[in-house]
Protein backbone atom coordinates (compact mmCIF):
# COMPACT_ATOMS: atom_id res chain seq x y z
CA UNK A 1 0.00 0.00 0.00
CA UNK A 2 1.84 3.55 -1.05
CA UNK A 3 1.18 6.23 2.02
CA UNK A 4 0.60 9.72 0.59
CA UNK A 5 0.31 12.41 2.62
CA UNK A 6 -1.18 16.24 2.47
CA UNK A 7 -1.00 18.85 5.23
CA UNK A 8 -3.84 21.47 4.79
CA UNK A 9 -5.38 24.44 6.66
CA UNK A 10 -8.18 25.75 4.87
CA UNK A 11 -9.07 28.94 6.57
CA UNK A 12 -12.05 30.17 3.54
CA UNK A 13 -12.51 26.66 2.75
CA UNK A 14 -11.08 27.32 -0.83
CA UNK A 15 -8.24 25.59 -0.68
CA UNK A 16 -9.09 21.96 -0.25
CA UNK A 17 -9.69 21.61 -3.53
CA UNK A 18 -5.83 22.02 -4.74
CA UNK A 19 -5.07 18.92 -2.57
CA UNK A 20 -8.14 17.25 -4.12
CA UNK A 21 -6.63 17.95 -7.52
CA UNK A 22 -3.22 16.75 -6.69
CA UNK A 23 -5.25 13.24 -5.55
CA UNK A 24 -6.96 12.95 -8.65
CA UNK A 25 -3.55 12.46 -10.61
CA UNK A 26 -2.17 10.72 -8.45
CA UNK A 27 -5.24 7.84 -8.60
CA UNK A 28 -5.66 8.85 -12.44
CA UNK A 29 -2.05 7.17 -12.88
CA UNK A 30 -1.65 4.14 -10.86
CA UNK A 31 -2.92 1.06 -11.23
CA UNK A 32 -1.16 0.42 -7.21
CA UNK A 33 -3.49 0.66 -3.80
CA UNK A 34 -2.86 4.40 -2.63
CA UNK A 35 -4.14 5.64 1.08
CA UNK A 36 -3.92 9.37 1.09
CA UNK A 37 -3.73 10.89 4.57
CA UNK A 38 -4.85 14.04 5.26
CA UNK A 39 -3.15 16.49 8.18
CA UNK A 40 -5.92 18.53 8.72
CA UNK A 41 -6.97 21.34 11.70
CA UNK A 42 -10.45 22.59 12.69
CA UNK A 43 -10.48 24.58 9.00
CA UNK A 44 -11.39 21.57 8.02
CA UNK A 45 -15.34 21.46 6.52
CA UNK A 46 -18.07 19.27 6.33
CA UNK A 47 -18.29 19.68 3.07
CA UNK A 48 -14.71 19.63 2.42
CA UNK A 49 -14.55 15.70 4.36
CA UNK A 50 -17.11 14.60 2.02
CA UNK A 51 -15.41 15.38 -0.92
CA UNK A 52 -12.49 13.82 -0.39
CA UNK A 53 -14.14 10.56 0.93
CA UNK A 54 -16.18 10.93 -2.89
CA UNK A 55 -12.98 11.50 -4.57
CA UNK A 56 -11.28 8.32 -3.32
CA UNK A 57 -14.16 6.09 -3.65
CA UNK A 58 -14.46 7.32 -7.30
CA UNK A 59 -11.31 5.32 -7.66
CA UNK A 60 -11.34 2.77 -5.34
CA UNK A 61 -8.94 4.25 -3.39
CA UNK A 62 -9.09 4.73 0.29
CA UNK A 63 -8.15 8.55 2.49
CA UNK A 64 -7.39 8.78 6.35
CA UNK A 65 -8.02 12.00 8.21
CA UNK A 66 -5.81 13.34 11.08
CA UNK A 67 -6.49 16.53 13.04
CA UNK A 68 -3.33 17.75 14.36
CA UNK A 69 -4.70 20.45 16.52
CA UNK A 70 -6.18 17.28 18.41
CA UNK A 71 -3.34 15.31 18.30
CA UNK A 72 -0.73 17.31 18.45
CA UNK A 73 -2.10 20.49 20.60
CA UNK A 74 1.09 20.97 22.31
CA UNK A 75 3.13 21.44 19.43
CA UNK A 76 1.03 23.23 17.53
CA UNK A 77 0.55 25.76 20.46
CA UNK A 78 4.73 25.96 20.65
CA UNK A 79 4.80 26.74 16.98
CA UNK A 80 1.91 29.59 16.96
CA UNK A 81 4.00 30.94 20.25
CA UNK A 82 7.87 30.39 18.92
CA UNK A 83 6.65 31.33 15.30
CA UNK A 84 3.47 33.81 14.58
CA UNK A 85 4.14 34.54 11.27
CA UNK A 86 2.55 31.44 10.46
CA UNK A 87 -1.12 33.20 11.92
CA UNK A 88 -0.59 35.98 9.21
CA UNK A 89 2.08 34.93 6.53
CA UNK A 90 1.52 33.75 2.94
CA UNK A 91 2.52 30.67 3.93
CA UNK A 92 0.10 29.10 6.69
CA UNK A 93 0.85 27.12 9.71
CA UNK A 94 -0.23 24.09 7.40
CA UNK A 95 3.18 23.94 5.83
CA UNK A 96 4.23 22.92 9.34
CA UNK A 97 2.25 19.79 9.69
CA UNK A 98 4.75 17.60 7.66
CA UNK A 99 7.25 18.38 11.01
CA UNK A 100 4.60 16.80 13.01
CA UNK A 101 4.30 12.74 10.70
CA UNK A 102 6.09 10.90 13.35
CA UNK A 103 3.87 12.07 16.29
CA UNK A 104 0.60 11.05 13.78
CA UNK A 105 1.25 7.80 12.25
CA UNK A 106 1.05 4.32 13.79
CA UNK A 107 4.65 3.11 14.04
CA UNK A 108 3.16 -0.12 11.35
CA UNK A 109 3.76 2.92 8.59
CA UNK A 110 6.88 3.04 7.67
CA UNK A 111 7.06 5.14 5.11
CA UNK A 112 5.08 7.48 3.53
CA UNK A 113 5.28 10.40 0.43
CA UNK A 114 4.32 13.91 1.12
CA UNK A 115 3.44 16.14 -0.82
CA UNK A 116 2.36 19.62 -1.44
CA UNK A 117 -0.99 20.84 -2.58
CA UNK A 118 0.23 22.80 -5.98
CA UNK A 119 1.65 19.28 -7.56
CA UNK A 120 0.28 17.71 -10.44
CA UNK A 121 1.46 13.86 -10.31
CA UNK A 122 1.63 13.01 -14.28
CA UNK A 123 3.38 9.47 -13.76
CA UNK A 124 2.59 6.64 -11.36
CA UNK A 125 3.51 7.56 -7.99
CA UNK A 126 4.91 4.46 -7.45
CA UNK A 127 7.63 4.85 -9.33
CA UNK A 128 8.62 7.52 -6.23
CA UNK A 129 7.35 4.59 -3.78
CA UNK A 130 9.70 2.04 -4.97
CA UNK A 131 12.89 4.09 -4.67
CA UNK A 132 14.88 3.01 -2.00
CA UNK A 133 15.50 5.26 1.09
CA UNK A 134 18.21 2.80 2.62
CA UNK A 135 19.43 4.60 6.15
CA UNK A 136 18.25 8.16 5.05
CA UNK A 137 15.50 9.62 6.77
CA UNK A 138 14.46 11.39 3.33
CA UNK A 139 14.20 11.61 -0.11
CA UNK A 140 13.94 14.94 -2.14
CA UNK A 141 15.02 16.84 -5.29
CA UNK A 142 17.70 19.59 -4.90
CA UNK A 143 15.73 22.80 -5.60
CA UNK A 144 18.39 23.72 -8.17
CA UNK A 145 17.07 20.75 -9.76
CA UNK A 146 13.60 21.54 -9.99
CA UNK A 147 13.88 25.14 -10.35
CA UNK A 148 16.24 26.03 -12.87
CA UNK A 149 15.82 29.99 -11.88
CA UNK A 150 16.98 29.42 -8.28
CA UNK A 151 20.32 30.54 -8.73
CA UNK A 152 18.42 34.33 -8.72
CA UNK A 153 16.79 33.13 -5.36
CA UNK A 154 19.38 32.03 -3.30
CA UNK A 155 19.17 35.54 -1.63
CA UNK A 156 15.90 33.60 -0.69
CA UNK A 157 18.11 31.07 1.44
CA UNK A 158 21.48 32.63 1.80
CA UNK A 159 21.96 32.03 5.49
CA UNK A 160 21.87 28.08 5.53
CA UNK A 161 24.03 28.42 2.17
CA UNK A 162 26.20 31.41 3.23
CA UNK A 163 26.79 30.00 6.46
CA UNK A 164 28.15 26.74 4.89
CA UNK A 165 24.95 24.77 7.03
CA UNK A 166 23.80 23.54 3.74
CA UNK A 167 25.88 23.10 0.46
CA UNK A 168 23.70 25.03 -2.44
CA UNK A 169 24.12 21.90 -4.69
CA UNK A 170 22.45 20.02 -1.63
CA UNK A 171 19.73 22.48 -0.59
CA UNK A 172 16.13 20.28 -0.95
CA UNK A 173 12.75 21.38 -1.66
CA UNK A 174 9.83 19.66 0.40
CA UNK A 175 6.96 19.94 -1.65
CA UNK A 176 7.63 16.13 -2.63
CA UNK A 177 9.47 13.85 -0.47
CA UNK A 178 9.80 10.47 0.10
CA UNK A 179 10.27 9.66 4.47
CA UNK A 180 11.83 7.23 6.26
CA UNK A 181 9.59 7.02 9.12
CA UNK A 182 11.74 4.96 11.31
CA UNK A 183 14.30 7.36 10.97
CA UNK A 184 12.76 10.12 11.56
CA UNK A 185 12.00 8.72 14.60
CA UNK A 186 15.11 8.07 16.16
CA UNK A 187 16.07 11.56 14.94
CA UNK A 188 13.15 13.62 16.79
CA UNK A 189 15.78 15.49 18.61
CA UNK A 190 17.80 16.73 15.54
CA UNK A 191 14.66 17.67 13.91
CA UNK A 192 13.60 19.84 17.59
CA UNK A 193 17.17 21.38 17.19
CA UNK A 194 16.01 22.30 13.71
CA UNK A 195 13.19 24.00 14.74
CA UNK A 196 14.95 25.78 17.27
CA UNK A 197 17.43 27.08 14.67
CA UNK A 198 15.04 28.36 12.52
CA UNK A 199 12.59 29.61 15.41
CA UNK A 200 15.80 31.53 16.66
CA UNK A 201 17.23 32.69 13.16
CA UNK A 202 15.38 35.40 11.58
CA UNK A 203 17.35 34.78 8.48
CA UNK A 204 16.12 31.73 7.52
CA UNK A 205 13.04 32.67 5.37
CA UNK A 206 11.48 29.10 4.52
CA UNK A 207 10.39 28.33 7.46
CA UNK A 208 9.21 24.69 7.10
CA UNK A 209 11.79 23.65 4.46
CA UNK A 210 14.75 25.72 6.10
CA UNK A 211 14.28 23.17 9.36
CA UNK A 212 14.48 20.49 7.06
CA UNK A 213 17.45 21.44 4.90
CA UNK A 214 19.55 22.00 8.81
CA UNK A 215 18.67 19.02 10.15
CA UNK A 216 18.85 16.61 6.82
CA UNK A 217 20.23 18.79 3.69
CA UNK A 218 24.00 16.87 3.91
CA UNK A 219 22.27 13.36 4.48
CA UNK A 220 19.51 12.32 2.00
CA UNK A 221 18.74 10.83 -1.17
CA UNK A 222 19.18 13.20 -4.22
CA UNK A 223 15.71 12.48 -6.41
CA UNK A 224 16.15 12.75 -9.93
CA UNK A 225 14.10 16.19 -11.06
CA UNK A 226 11.59 14.42 -12.58
CA UNK A 227 9.85 14.02 -9.02
CA UNK A 228 9.50 17.74 -8.66
CA UNK A 229 9.37 20.36 -11.77
CA UNK A 230 8.57 23.60 -11.00
CA UNK A 231 5.89 24.86 -13.85
CA UNK A 232 8.20 28.09 -14.30
CA UNK A 233 10.97 26.51 -15.62
CA UNK A 234 9.35 23.88 -17.73
CA UNK A 235 7.70 26.92 -19.28
CA UNK A 236 10.90 28.79 -19.49
CA UNK A 237 12.72 25.45 -21.30
CA UNK A 238 8.97 25.27 -24.07
CA UNK A 239 8.97 21.53 -22.67
CA UNK A 240 5.93 19.40 -23.91
CA UNK A 241 4.02 17.38 -21.57
CA UNK A 242 6.05 15.29 -19.96
CA UNK A 243 5.49 12.19 -17.27
CA UNK A 244 6.83 14.13 -14.45
CA UNK A 245 4.94 16.15 -11.41
CA UNK A 246 4.81 19.16 -12.00
CA UNK A 247 4.98 21.97 -9.12
CA UNK A 248 2.85 24.99 -10.35
CA UNK A 249 4.12 27.99 -7.66
CA UNK A 250 3.22 31.15 -7.40
CA UNK A 251 0.12 32.20 -9.52
CA UNK A 252 -0.25 29.37 -11.27
CA UNK A 253 -1.99 27.86 -12.98
CA UNK A 254 -4.18 30.12 -14.69
CA UNK A 255 -7.08 30.17 -17.52
CA UNK A 256 -4.82 30.63 -20.12
CA UNK A 257 -5.57 27.25 -22.19
CA UNK A 258 -3.17 27.84 -24.62
CA UNK A 259 -0.80 27.16 -22.30
CA UNK A 260 -1.28 23.08 -22.26
CA UNK A 261 0.31 22.95 -18.90
CA UNK A 262 -2.55 24.71 -17.93
CA UNK A 263 -4.78 22.78 -19.75
CA UNK A 264 -3.15 19.69 -18.22
CA UNK A 265 -4.04 21.24 -15.10
CA UNK A 266 -7.89 21.60 -15.69
CA UNK A 267 -8.12 18.08 -16.85
CA UNK A 268 -7.34 17.18 -13.84
CA UNK A 269 -9.71 19.22 -11.59
CA UNK A 270 -12.92 18.52 -13.85
CA UNK A 271 -12.34 15.03 -12.09
CA UNK A 272 -12.76 16.25 -8.82
CA UNK A 273 -16.07 17.28 -6.93
CA UNK A 274 -14.88 20.53 -6.74
CA UNK A 275 -15.24 21.34 -9.95
CA UNK A 276 -18.89 22.04 -10.29
CA UNK A 277 -21.47 24.63 -10.81
CA UNK A 278 -21.00 26.38 -7.94
CA UNK A 279 -16.97 26.57 -8.87
CA UNK A 280 -18.38 27.87 -12.23
CA UNK A 281 -20.72 30.91 -10.93
CA UNK A 282 -17.70 31.79 -8.00
CA UNK A 283 -16.10 32.60 -11.56
CA UNK A 284 -18.17 34.13 -13.27
CA UNK A 285 -18.24 36.41 -10.07
CA UNK A 286 -14.89 36.85 -10.26
CA UNK A 287 -15.26 37.85 -13.83
CA UNK A 288 -17.72 39.99 -13.47
CA UNK A 289 -15.74 41.89 -10.32
CA UNK A 290 -12.41 42.27 -12.76
CA UNK A 291 -15.18 43.85 -15.12
CA UNK A 292 -16.65 46.52 -12.44
CA UNK A 293 -13.08 47.12 -11.23
CA UNK A 294 -11.65 47.85 -14.64
CA UNK A 295 -14.71 50.13 -15.00
CA UNK A 296 -13.95 51.85 -11.77
CA UNK A 297 -10.37 52.53 -12.70
CA UNK A 298 -11.35 54.23 -15.86
CA UNK A 299 -13.77 56.55 -13.69
CA UNK A 300 -11.23 57.20 -11.53
CA UNK A 301 -8.16 57.68 -13.69
CA UNK A 302 -10.30 60.69 -16.14
CA UNK A 303 -11.23 62.18 -12.35
CA UNK A 304 -7.31 62.25 -11.27
CA UNK A 305 -6.31 63.48 -14.82
CA UNK A 306 -7.80 66.29 -14.89
CA UNK A 307 -6.60 69.27 -15.50
CA UNK A 308 -3.03 67.22 -15.72
CA UNK A 309 -0.42 66.16 -18.04
CA UNK A 310 1.02 62.52 -18.35
CA UNK A 311 4.59 61.56 -17.31
CA UNK A 312 6.31 58.37 -17.20
CA UNK A 313 8.84 56.45 -15.48
CA UNK A 314 10.10 53.40 -17.05
CA UNK A 315 13.23 50.90 -17.60
CA UNK A 316 14.86 51.44 -20.65
CA UNK A 317 13.88 47.33 -21.40
CA UNK A 318 10.45 48.65 -20.88
CA UNK A 319 10.63 51.70 -22.83
CA UNK A 320 9.20 50.41 -26.40
CA UNK A 321 6.49 48.71 -24.69
CA UNK A 322 5.36 51.92 -22.41
CA UNK A 323 5.15 54.00 -25.87
CA UNK A 324 3.30 51.52 -27.71
CA UNK A 325 0.34 50.87 -25.04
CA UNK A 326 0.50 54.62 -23.47
CA UNK A 327 0.55 56.16 -27.08
CA UNK A 328 3.16 58.80 -25.57
CA UNK A 329 3.53 61.78 -27.65
CA UNK A 330 6.97 63.21 -27.80
CA UNK A 331 5.95 66.04 -25.57
CA UNK A 332 5.43 63.78 -22.87
CA UNK A 333 8.21 63.61 -20.25
CA UNK A 334 9.90 60.15 -19.73
CA UNK A 335 12.34 59.12 -17.03
CA UNK A 336 14.23 56.09 -17.39
CA UNK A 337 15.07 53.85 -14.10
CA UNK A 338 18.63 53.14 -15.24
CA UNK A 339 20.76 53.62 -12.81
CA UNK A 340 20.90 54.59 -8.97
CA UNK A 341 20.12 58.60 -9.59
CA UNK A 342 16.71 57.65 -11.27
CA UNK A 343 14.53 57.86 -7.97
CA UNK A 344 16.44 60.89 -7.10
CA UNK A 345 15.60 62.44 -10.93
CA UNK A 346 11.76 61.14 -10.50
CA UNK A 347 11.13 62.90 -7.31
CA UNK A 348 12.77 66.00 -8.90
CA UNK A 349 10.55 66.43 -11.56
CA UNK A 350 7.83 65.71 -9.65
CA UNK A 351 8.07 68.40 -7.56
CA UNK A 352 9.31 70.22 -10.55
CA UNK A 353 5.69 69.90 -11.94
CA UNK A 354 3.79 71.59 -8.70
CA UNK A 355 1.00 69.13 -9.33
CA UNK A 356 0.64 69.32 -13.41
CA UNK A 357 1.56 65.92 -14.20
CA UNK A 358 0.74 62.91 -12.77
CA UNK A 359 3.52 60.16 -13.14
CA UNK A 360 2.67 56.53 -14.78
CA UNK A 361 5.33 54.38 -12.66
CA UNK A 362 5.86 51.45 -15.43
CA UNK A 363 8.07 49.02 -13.79
CA UNK A 364 8.00 45.87 -11.96
CA UNK A 365 8.62 46.92 -8.93
CA UNK A 366 6.25 49.56 -7.91
CA UNK A 367 5.88 48.74 -4.12
CA UNK A 368 9.59 49.98 -3.71
CA UNK A 369 9.07 53.21 -5.82
CA UNK A 370 5.93 53.58 -4.27
CA UNK A 371 7.47 53.59 -0.87
CA UNK A 372 10.20 56.08 -1.53
CA UNK A 373 7.56 58.45 -3.40
CA UNK A 374 5.41 58.35 -0.33
CA UNK A 375 8.33 58.89 1.82
CA UNK A 376 9.26 62.12 -0.07
CA UNK A 377 5.91 63.53 0.06
CA UNK A 378 3.91 62.49 -2.39
CA UNK A 379 0.75 60.72 -2.76
CA UNK A 380 0.00 57.52 -4.77
CA UNK A 381 -3.32 58.05 -7.12
CA UNK A 382 -2.50 62.40 -7.07
CA UNK A 383 0.74 63.01 -7.75
CA UNK A 384 1.61 59.13 -9.11
CA UNK A 385 0.66 55.60 -10.04
CA UNK A 386 1.03 52.48 -11.12
CA UNK A 387 1.04 52.21 -14.50
CA UNK A 388 1.62 48.56 -14.79
CA UNK A 389 -2.12 48.00 -13.99
CA UNK A 390 -3.26 50.10 -17.62
CA UNK A 391 -1.70 47.32 -19.28
CA UNK A 392 -3.42 44.65 -21.12
CA UNK A 393 -2.52 41.17 -22.78
CA UNK A 394 -2.20 42.65 -26.05
CA UNK A 395 0.02 45.03 -24.86
CA UNK A 396 2.91 42.01 -23.67
CA UNK A 397 1.33 41.96 -20.02
CA UNK A 398 -0.06 38.52 -19.05
CA UNK A 399 -3.51 38.21 -17.38
CA UNK A 400 -3.21 36.87 -13.91
CA UNK A 401 -6.11 34.50 -13.48
CA UNK A 402 -5.11 32.88 -10.89
CA UNK A 403 -7.65 34.43 -8.41
CA UNK A 404 -10.23 33.06 -10.78
CA UNK A 405 -9.11 29.69 -10.26
CA UNK A 406 -8.59 30.29 -6.30
CA UNK A 407 -12.04 31.77 -6.04
CA UNK A 408 -13.24 28.29 -7.60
Amino acid sequence: MIQVCFGIYDKDGRYSKFAGITMASIFENTTSEVTVNILHDNTMTMSNFEKFVYLAGKYGQQVKFYNVERICADKINEIKTRFPQVLSHRVTIGTMYRLLITDIFPETIKKIIYLDSDMIVNLDINELWKIELGDKALAAVPESQADTSFFKQVSRVHHLISSEKVKYEDYFNVAVMSANLDKLRAEKQTLQRGMEFVFDTPECVAHDQDILNYCFGNDYVHLPNRFDRFITSERAEKQLVRNVIYHFTGSNPTMNFRDPLNRLYFQYFEKTPWFNADALGRMYDGVRQIQHECQTRALWLSKVMAGKQRAFFTSQSNLNLLKRAFSVENSEEIILSNDKNSLQNLIHSIKKSHGKKLYFIVTGNFQFFRAELTKAGFVDGKDFVNGTIFLSEIQGVPMNSYPLVKAM
